[in-house]
């Protein structure tokens, strides 16, 4: 009997054991349509290689700053509807001068069920000037969308020529890595013939060993970047990007300064706010103005009365019309201190508005040196510098192989060349970054004029003088 009743126990714990999985997908299940768990961070998918226009629209449509940015703009864009409407009228409801004696709707002539309704009339053009105000508040929304968007790309853009230029440098510290490698074995082999130095080995070790330091300080720097990218991005910091091994290398000539201040100054969203906030605030100062002036309430009334006149007629039903208005009497104290605050305020956004311009203006002078600089330093290094350097690094290693030269002076040949390259890179970098930092302060794309066209241009000049 006891052993049937643990064969009978162990079968009902086995069919428990079965139903869990079931009960486990079913709860899932509930959580996963309910919401009532919150449901691990799915891993997001490889980007691929990311172009730099591919990384600006994933920027645009994927940052979480930019759309909070986008939602207050909605936000207020439906503000002015709201702050240009009357008051809604207030109806109301009651019962007057019942006797609390009896309680009876008889008893006294004035005893009566009234109903009424009321309305607050703004005095003439506050409405307007309210309306007007919230427009101007949700026309300077838009722009600092339009502006955080300018800053977003600007920033997407210097952050991923730098992640370009690391990778341009991590692949230079590879391929000399490999050179300094074939030097150290072309080193060992003349140390073990008699021909070469025992520091010639050592002195190749050693720039190994700073290539390696190199190394690991750009890689260390490249997943920084790639974490900051990401984040603009709206996607999680620890995901992989991989960058086109090519890209253009042609730094276009600009357009004059003073075009492009003008472009500024007429198109920049910041500027362009500031206008609709300085529009704002002398629109705020009208509105404390007229504050000086009382509002209306109008307001009707009609009284149900019940029982009769001593003489036997049934009394008459009273009607009743108000005019409630508020006097300004602490004027001195409030409406004047009001319109005293609102006018320091305008003075508050013109300088802002100043301030604002002369800052674009130094902006645009800044990134327009930056570019020139950054685009003769990389014409120079890529014409010029670096294949003098690659040929004078050719011509050591030849020169080494039959021992004219010593170990010492091939690897600084080489070394320089590395760092040439290096500079160019980030040169070219530079030159696109402060282009994208242009952008931004003119607030519109820059067009692009190439080479041909430039020397055109410059030899007509050339022409007509």
């Amino acid at each position: 009997m006891n052993r049937i009743h643990r064969i009978s126990a162990c079968a009902l714990l086995a069919a428990i054991s079965s139903l869990q999985p079931a009960f486990a997908g079913d709860k899932s299940q509930a959580d996963e349509h309910g919401g009532t768990q919150v449901m691990p961070h799915e891993e997001e998918p490889p980007l691929g290689t990311l172009s730099l226009e591919d990384a600006v629209k994933l920027a645009l449509s994927g940052n979480p700053g930019l759309a909070s940015q986008q939602a207050r703009a909605r936000a207020l864009a439906d503000v002015p509807s709201q702050v240009g409407t009357l008051p809604d009228p207030t109806l109301t409801l009651g019962v007057l001068s019942v006797p609390t004696d009896t309680y009876s709707m008889t008893q006294e002539a004035m005893t009566q069920k009234q109903v009424g309704i009321g309305v607050t009339l703004p005095f003439p053009g506050k409405l307007g000037l309210r309306a007007q105000v919230a427009d101007l508040e949700a026309g300077t929304a838009e722009h600092d969308v339009a502006e955080r968007r300018l800053a977003l790309t600007s920033s997407v853009r210097t952050i991923w020529w730098n992640l370009f230029y690391l990778d341009r440098a991590l692949s230079l510290v590879q391929r000399n890595r490999t050179l300094l490698r074939s030097f150290a074995r072309v080193a060992e082999t003349k140390y073990k013939t008699g021909q070469g130095m025992q520091s010639d080995v050592l002195l190749a070790q050693v720039e190994l060993s700073k290539l390696m330091d190199m190394e690991i300080a750009l890689r260390a720097s490249r997943r920084s970047q790639s974490a900051a990218l990401n984040a603009l991005l709206g996607r999680t910091a620890g995901g992989e990007i991989m960058l086109p091994e090519q890209t253009n290398e042609e730094l276009p000539p600009i357009s004059d300064s003073a075009i492009l201040i003008k472009q500024a100054q007429q198109g920049r969203p910041l500027i362009v706010a500031r206008r609709k906030m300085l529009e704002a605030a002398q629109a705020r100062t009208q509105l404390a103005e007229k504050d000086y002036y009382p509002d209306l309430r109008l307001g009707a009334s009609y009284g149900f009365r019940n029982g009769t006149n001593p003489n036997g007629s049934a009394r008459a039903d009273l009607a009743s019309i108000t005019l409630n208005l508020n006097l300004p009497i602490f004027a001195g104290s409030r409406q004047g201190k009001a319109v005293d605050q609102r006018r320091a305020e305008v003075q508050k956004e013109l300088y802002g508005l100043q301030d604002a311009s002369v800052q674009v203006g130094a902006e645009t002078e800044q990134a327009i040196a930056d570019y020139l600089a950054a685009r003769e330093q990389a014409s120079l290094f890529k014409s010029g510098i670096i294949p003098q350097a690659s040929q004078t690094a050719s011509s050591m290693f030849a020169a080494y192989q039959v021992n004219k030269v010593d170990f010492f002076n091939l690897v600084r040949a080489q070394i320089n060349l590395y760092n040439y390259e290096t500079q160019y890179w980030k040169a070219l970098s530079s030159g696109w970054q402060a282009w994208a930092r242009l952008e931004a302060t003119v607030g519109m794309p820059i067009e692009k004029i190439n080479l041909q066209d430039a020397a055109d241009q410059s030899n007509k000049e050339k022409v007509h003088e």
